[in-house]
């Protein structure tokens, strides 16, 4: 029953205290994670910390921590030999009430760790731009429920920090200044700290009624009291990322916008997917086929690829034939786009024609040669393209000489429509910003869930994609320099930035465009 094994090996089974963080995902330790990993049953608040059961294998039991008997079932399970992760908040051992299911794991002689987390005293003030024990003679951490004398707590100049003080914010304000703290001391009180929701609000112990009372903060959050709270306005990292706290719609498949996801999530963004789309093959193959065949015996001068669901479509076929990249040799290959392009590169094929320029058929068409009878054997080109592509690359390439073999290497269905609650937030400005990566997500996306609503930031990734748009009577705010959904995520949140600038020049507080929502419905340009 100590806590000296370090493995899930045991064979009186386990159980691991895990300290989750304060809220970001991204705080779980290395130990922590690979405990998940090798789980065969998970003991968690879910709405908490659902997200990190990505770290655990398929088939592991989930068991919710507010379950009657969850404790017992995590005993139970751990004397039937199987490893168990107790996920708790913070550090197991910081202001934790998971000693008692420590305790019960201890009476019942079953073996166990506990994993130190990073607590919430640490992260949320840093997270806040919050030097809690830097520079100061003393740092000291309380619980609010716990104090009844808050003399002892005021005498000093170091950083006061208080947990579970929310409720009683303004009476321990006036306890601290009746024990003498000045009432001008700087207060800081942080929500959901770490996390995407994190809002901070920087008073006075005498201005700690007024300044909080339509704030409408609740648990978990962080009371800072002392000098070093003064130094948010130069060390504020994470609440000032450029799209700090905006809901940005990304109506792509979970495949496709994993990248793009992240990058959003870099630049404080909360992302959510809503696919448009699914891809399918073909309805018959033997287009395909015919065109798999000519690649190989030579039919063709150039291949060129308008998405990366070309290059995925191509590939499954050469493997349904036991293809490789190979079979490419001796062939030209174009790529539309850097997102075309390193889908081919991932394939084992090198793009001999990528936009220098505009990134899309026009751009493509721009930069393509014309065909020289006396340079070019072959005058044929495939374009193993979507059931719904428009015919510019077919158009330009006829008109430079070159004959074209236009195939459908895939399909692009409508998805069903996405939850009566996210159809309601685009139509009702619910969202701040939706990304278009196609004129197909913007023609399904209006078909499934309706149009966004006015001040929702319209960003596309290229100018066809705009144009679709505008026919639908949005206003584009954001064009991606090049045609990729990575450009497309950094040029809104240059735009986020601008607007977060133009704010506090006018000195104002920034906020995100679904918080203008009772300003007047705005108009295509």
């Amino acid at each position: 029953m100590s806590s000296g094994s370090t493995t899930f090996e045991h064979p009186a089974g386990f159980v691991a205290f895990v300290g989750a963080g304060p809220g970001d995902e991204g705080l779980l330790t290395l130990r922590g994670a690979d405990l998940l990993s090798r789980a065969d049953a998970v003991v968690l608040d879910q709405e908490a910390y659902g997200p990190l059961l990505r770290h655990c294998r398929e088939g592991v039991e989930v068991v919710d921590a507010a379950e009657e008997g969850a404790p017992a079932k995590a005993v139970a399970a751990a004397k039937a030999g199987r490893g168990v992760v107790r996920l708790c908040a913070g550090d197991p051992m910081f202001f934790s009430s998971i000693t008692d299911e420590v305790a019960a794991c201890a009476a019942a002689e079953v073996d166990f760790e506990i994993v130190p987390g990073v607590p919430p005293a640490t992260a949320v003030l840093t997270y806040a731009g919050i030097p809690a024990a830097v520079s100061v003679p003393e740092f000291r951490v309380v619980d609010a429920t716990m104090v009844g004398d808050w003399s002892a707590h005021a005498a000093g100049a170091g950083t006061l920090v208080i947990y579970n003080g929310i409720s009683e914010a303004v009476v321990i304000g006036k306890a601290l200044i009746a024990a003498g703290r000045p009432d001008s001391t700087p207060v800081a009180i942080s929500s959901a700290g770490t996390t995407t929701e994190q809002y901070t609000v920087v008073t006075s112990l005498g201005r700690i009624g007024p300044d909080l009372k339509h704030a409408g903060m609740t648990e978990p959050a962080l009371m800072v009291v002392g000098e070093a709270v003064g130094m948010r306005d130069r060390l504020s990292w994470f609440e000032t990322k450029p799209l700090f706290g905006w809901r940005v719609l990304v109506p792509r498949t979970k495949e496709q916008s994993a990248g793009l996801v992240e990058q959003l999530r870099s630049y404080g963004a909360v992302p959510e997917e809503v696919p448009t789309i699914s891809v399918e093959p073909p309805r018959t193959p033997q287009q395909m086929d015919r065109a798999i065949k000519g690649l190989v015996t030579g039919r063709y001068e150039w291949v060129a690829f308008t998405s990366a669901n070309a290059v995925k479509a191509v590939r499954e076929k050469f493997e349904e034939y036991g293809l490789d990249a190979r079979a490419f040799a001796g062939l030209k290959v174009a790529a539309v786009g850097e997102a075309t392009a390193r889908a081919l590169v991932e394939f084992g094929v090198k793009p001999d024609l990528t936009p220098t320029g505009e990134q899309s058929s026009e751009g493509l068409v721009a930069e393509w040669p014309p065909y020289d009878s006396m340079l070019d054997p072959i005058n044929r080109v495939l374009l193993p393209r979507a059931d719904i592509a428009t015919e510019t690359l077919v158009a330009g390439l006829t008109e430079l000489g070159w004959e074209c073999d236009d195939v459908t290497a895939y399909r692009t269905v409508r998805a069903a429509p996405p939850p009566a609650p996210i159809r309601e937030a685009i139509k009702g400005g619910g969202f701040d910003a939706v990304l278009f990566t196609s004129s197909s997500t913007v023609r399904n996306l209006v078909g499934i869930a309706g149009k966004p609503h006015t001040v929702t930031v319209i960003a596309v990734i290229g100018p066809q994609t705009a144009k679709t748009a505008e026919e639908f009577g949005l206003r584009v705010d954001v064009m991606a320099d090049t045609a990729s959904a990575s450009a497309l995520a950094s040029g809104l949140a240059e735009y986020g930035a601008k607007l977060r600038q133009a704010a506090l020049a006018a000195g104002e507080v920034p906020r995100r465009p679904s918080q203008t929502r009772r300003g007047a419905r705005r108009r295509p340009k």
